[in-house]
């Protein structure tokens, strides 16, 4: 699904990685690793289009998406990519639900159906009936657990997660680590930075990020059908 080619960044004399090259199909979960400052971060970044590398190709279903234009790379973040940041990225002044419904696709449900998809969503992240909170009001775990819902409602194709057990416990991480394996074995691909030993045991592979970049197999704790 996804193909890094030769990928390359620099920023002036400094080179974060050079010659990044991996695939990860729908079904598969890559962690990046490596010490702070590798450019773990931006190669999320470049995957998810805010950033460009500077040398190198990044493929999607064939197609090298580092040469979209501003409509192409919009329609390819609305209708591919689903993100995971450190901050959340909600809209703390809404509810739960609206931050969820901007999500949603209305091709993908009618109106009447809205309802249940988020309500469906919350149930699985432990916010059942949490709705009309808003997002302000909720503790760092509960907002985490929101974005998870917005992602599980969205149903994206490539998910980027940044660290997204960073501030977590254990229980906590593994519930997170729980529902991106649910949504790698329904067909997505997840990319994820991190520096948790347990998060990168959990994935399919592993690309150790920095200027000696190298992808290696992993051991895969799967969650049973």
């Amino acid at each position: 699904m996804i193909d890094i080619v030769k990928l390359s960044k620099s920023f002036g004399t400094r080179t974060l990685w050079s010659d990044v090259t991996a695939t990860v199909s729908r079904g598969e979960m890559l962690a990046l690793v490596g010490p702070s400052g590798s450019g773990k971060s931006t190669l999320l970044n470049c995957l998810g289009l805010l950033d460009k590398p500077t040398s190198g190709a990044i493929r999607h279903d064939g197609k090298d998406i580092t040469r979209f234009g501003g409509r192409e790379t919009r329609l390819y973040r609305r209708d591919v990519l689903g993100y995971l940041f450190q901050n959340y990225a909600l809209i703390e002044e809404s509810t739960v639900a609206a931050n969820l419904e901007i999500a949603i696709r209305p091709q993908r449900t009618t109106r009447g159906d809205t309802r249940a998809v988020i309500a469906d969503a919350l149930d699985r992240v432990g916010l059942a009936g949490r709705e009309a909170e808003r997002i302000h009001h909720l503790s760092g775990g509960e907002q985490q657990r929101v974005a998870l819902a917005r992602l599980i409602v969205k149903q994206p194709a490539l998910v980027l997660a940044d660290e997204p057990t960073g501030a977590l416990d254990r229980a906590h991480t593994t519930a997170v680590m729980d529902i991106l394996r649910e949504m790698s074995e329904g067909g997505c691909a997840v990319v994820i930075a991190t520096h948790d030993e347990y998060v990168r045991d959990r994935c399919d592979a592993v690309l150790t990020v920095g200027e000696d970049a190298a992808l290696t197999a992993t051991s895969t704790t799967r969650i049973p059908s």
